[in-house]
């Protein structure tokens, strides 16, 4: 593979995140290694209850009140976020020339919440549609909650969000890196953001379809890889990433979390919701081709599975078909059996709370596996304890999303002379 220049290496150089068990990249690896979750029961109107993953940051700290009200979930989530991240980065914003900033964030669905939450108050007017909200055409664009970053910090560059289903927070990650190798921008505030659980639609769906996660203690819903497990775990949380150029990060000195070696995105065109182990199995494969690296080279791999019981199975096979038995070294996990499916953000998220591995070595665990599927079992799989690595080098981070869209993404421990 030829060597890559500085000015073609993008490298990660700032995080910012909520999920619903912390905000912050600390408290979030934190809660991974110690086993803390963030899922708890939640009332809906017309459901009932279920189990759900919520936010809890102060919306005050980069938005005013009107705005939070007059904005979407979505939104606040992706100002909070993209703060965080501009913080993390280091970044002198008033001397950044925000026409060279872009942002790329992945969703899943965007504009249920308001809509629903709008339709129920004009119920209480008989449905008079003078009560409709004026703001309901900003919230429920398709650019919305990029676009409100946009606003919120005077970014002028490019800002779309990608919707990708449960791919969306690597696609994300996928539209910023391309963005800054065909040099539209110098600075990428890319990943993924969920509003999901605002919405009783999602859970109803979910219901209907046998899909939906039930548990006597909710805390213990998600539970990827487990013979009992039942269903999806519906969450919110969002993970923005600060992305440029390495030559770029190196002339400003920034700290560099890893570097993004490697992707691929591709269709399963076989079935809307059931998942094909053929095609996740070549974008695992296309993915590795694209960085350069063997199965046996990868650390890491950061699963998908979602706790429902076709889904977890058919990824299992996939990696199956491209790890075989013969990579000893590599580990795997999954976040989802502490946060529930954050959706668009959940690759985002997942990536984000492996990255610390690069620094400790540590793989934090699968937790809530009492059965383990031996349908399930692959070699190396961490489960309910972290297990310390000699080296991490490389995470491959897997998102399969519905409507059949994959995307693989592939980031490695930076080092001067890293390919």
């Amino acid at each position: 593979m030829p060597e890559k220049s500085p000015h073609q290496r993008i490298v990660i150089t700032g995080v910012g995140l909520t999920a619903p068990n912390a905000n912050g990249l600390p408290e979030f690896r934190q809660a991974l290694l110690t086993g803390k979750t963030g899922i708890a029961s939640l009332e809906m109107r017309y459901f009932g209850t279920a189990p759900a993953g919520l936010c809890h940051f102060d919306t005050g700290k980069y938005q005013k009140r009107r705005d939070v009200r007059n904005g979407t979930r979505a939104g606040s989530i992706s100002i909070y976020c993209v703060g965080e991240c501009l913080e993390d980065g280091g970044l002198e914003w008033e001397k950044v020339d925000t026409s060279r900033v872009g942002v790329f964030l992945g969703i899943t669905e965007h504009g249920n919440v308001e809509t629903e939450n709008e339709i129920h108050e004009i119920s209480q007017y008989e449905y008079d549609t003078s009560f409709w909200s004026h703001h309901h055409n900003p919230r429920t664009v398709a650019n919305s909650p990029a676009g409100e970053v946009t606003l919120r910090f005077g970014i002028q560059g490019p800002h779309y969000t990608v919707g990708a289903a449960c791919a969306a927070g690597n696609l994300g990650l996928v539209q910023g890196a391309q963005q800054l190798l065909l040099e539209e921008v110098d600075y990428a505030l890319a990943g993924g953001v969920s509003e999901s659980p605002r919405t009783f639609g999602i859970f109803a769906a979910f219901q209907s379809q046998n899909a939906l996660a039930s548990h006597p203690d909710p805390a213990k819903a998600s539970r990827p890889f487990d013979q009992d497990r039942n269903g999806i775990v519906i969450s919110e949380g969002g993970a923005v990433f600060l992305l440029e150029r390495l030559d770029h990060a190196l002339q400003r000195k920034a700290k560099i979390y890893g570097e993004l070696l490697g992707w691929c995105c591709n269709s399963d065109a076989t079935d809307a919701v059931l998942p094909n182990q053929e095609r996740q199995a070549q974008c695992i494969q296309k993915a590795l081709d694209r960085a350069g690296l063997t199965p046996q080279q990868v650390s890491l791999v950061s699963t998908h599975a979602t706790g429902t019981p076709a889904g977890d199975v058919k990824e299992c096979q996939a990696l199956r078909q491209v790890f075989g038995e013969n990579c000893p070294e590599t580990c795997f996990n999954n976040t989802k059996s502490f946060i529930g499916h954050c959706m668009g953000a959940a690759a985002a998220l997942e990536l984000a709370g492996n990255l610390p591995a690069f620094q400790d070595n540590w793989v934090h665990p699968t937790i809530h596996v009492d059965h383990l599927d031996p349908q399930c079992a692959l070699p190396n799989l961490v489960l309910n304890e972290p297990r310390k690595q000699k080296e991490t080098k490389v995470i491959l981070n897997n998102s399969f999303g519905m409507m059949g869209i994959n995307c693989v993404t592939i980031v490695a421990k930076y080092t001067p002379d890293s390919p």
